[in-house]
C-alpha cells in the first residue's frame, strides 16, 4: 500500500463500503470497555460489524487508524499492540480501531482484506488505505503524520480524551513571549501608519543590540512600505516595462512585487538588471537586491537561491 504524502483525492473512492450493512445492535450495546461505538473518550476501540459504520462516522469529528488483524496470527496482534504504544505517543490527536476479521466477516468482506494485518485511515467517512504487513514504529509514525495533516485540510481535527492523557495545561502550546517594549512599539506604530516612528524604533532596538536580527527585517520591510506608499503600481509597472535598463524603474517596480507577494519575481527583476547595466547602475541594482534580501529573511529558502542567481550575473 501507498506510503506517499495524502492528498484530498486520496479519499475519494479507496475502498467501496456500499456493501457494508448495518446489523442490528444488541439491546444497549457498547463498543470495548462500555464505551459507545466510535467514542471520542477512549484511545483505542474494538470494532465488530454492528458498530463499524458509527466508528467512520465518528471520523467526521477526529481521525481514526483502523487495523485489521486476527488472533490466529500472534504477530497481528503484536502489531496492534505497536499501533497502540503510537497512538498513546500522539497524545489522543488520532483514535485507534481495532477490528477482528475472523469474528467480523462483513468487515473483511467490505475492505477485501486478502492478508492481515491491514491498516487504514478513516477520515471524514471515507476510508484511506494505508499499508499491508507489519512495519516499525518510525514509520508507522511518519504515516500517521501524513493522516493527520490530510485530515486537518478536511477540517477533522478533534481529539479523543482517554486515561493517561495529558491534562489541558500540559497540552496547551506554550505561549510566545511579549515584544520588547522597542519591538512592540515599532509594531504599534505600523499598525497606525506612523513608519517613521516605526523605523526610529527600530534603529533604536538595533543601536542596542546590533545582533538583532528580527529589528533588522522590521526595518527593512518599513522602509519597503516608506518606498512604496503613494506609488501608482500600474504607472510604475508600464515605466519598468518600457525600459529594461531604467534602475529606478526596475527598482521601484522590484518593490512593488515583493510588496505583493511575489518575491521571486522582485529577485529576479534586479538580478536581470544586473545582467543588462554595468558600473553604477549595475552596483544600485546588486545593492538594492541585497536590501529586500533582508526583507524577506536571510534564511528563507528563496533567499539563498537568488544569492547563487547573483553571483551567476556578476561573474
Amino acid at each position: 500500500m501507498t506510503q506517499q504524502p495524502f492528498t484530498a483525492a486520496a479519499l475519494r473512492g479507496a475502498v467501496d463500503l456500499s456493501g457494508l450493512s448495518r446489523p442490528a445492535p444488541a439491546p444497549g450495546a457498547t463498543g470495548a470497555a462500555g464505551a459507545a461505538p466510535g467514542s471520542a473518550d477512549q484511545l483505542v476501540i474494538e470494532v465488530t460489524d454492528a458498530s463499524i459504520r458509527d466508528v467512520i462516522g465518528a471520523s467526521a469529528s477526529h481521525p481514526i487508524v483502523l487495523v485489521l488483524w486476527s488472533t490466529r496470527l500472534a504477530e497481528t496482534a503484536d502489531f496492534v499492540a505497536t499501533l497502540r504504544t503510537v497512538a498513546q505517543r500522539y497524545g489522543g490527536r488520532f483514535q485507534l480501531a481495532t477490528a477482528d476479521v475472523d469474528t467480523n466477516p462483513a468487515i473483511l468482506q467490505a475492505f477485501q482484506v486478502r492478508a492481515v494485518p491491514v491498516t487504514f485511515a478513516l477520515v471524514q467517512g471515507q476510508p484511506v488505505p494505508l499499508f499491508e504487513g507489519v512495519q516499525p514504529e518510525d514509520q508507522i509514525g511518519a504515516v500517521v503524520d501524513q493522516v493527520l495533516a490530510l485530515a486537518a485540510q478536511q477540517g477533522v481535527t478533534g481529539t479523543v480524551s482517554f486515561d493517561g492523557a495529558p491534562s489541558v495545561a500540559e497540552a496547551q502550546p506554550p505561549t510566545e513571549p511579549p515584544l520588547s517594549p522597542l519591538h512592540q512599539e515599532a509594531f504599534d506604530a505600523i499598525e497606525a501608519g506612523d513608519l517613521d516612528r516605526a523605523l526610529d524604533a527600530y534603529r533604536d532596538a538595533l543601536a542596542q543590540n546590533p545582533a538583532d536580527a528580527d529589528a533588522k527585517v522590521g526595518m527593512a520591510q518599513v522602509e519597503l512600505l516608506r518606498r512604496t506608499q503613494g506609488v501608482d503600481p500600474a504607472q510604475a509597472r508600464a515605466a519598468a516595462a518600457a525600459d529594461p535598463t531604467d534602475v529606478d524603474a526596475q527598482i521601484l517596480a522590484a518593490d512593488l512585487d515583493l510588496l505583493g507577494g511575489h518575491i521571486e519575481d522582485a529577485f529576479l527583476r534586479l538580478i536581470d538588471t544586473v545582467r543588462r547595466t554595468g558600473d553604477a547602475d549595475r552596483d544600485k541594482a546588486r545593492e538594492h537586491l541585497v536590501e529586500l534580501f533582508d526583507v524577506v529573511g536571510v534564511h528563507d529558502d528563496r533567499v539563498a537561491k537568488a544569492r547563487k542567481s547573483l553571483m551567476s550575473a556578476l561573474f
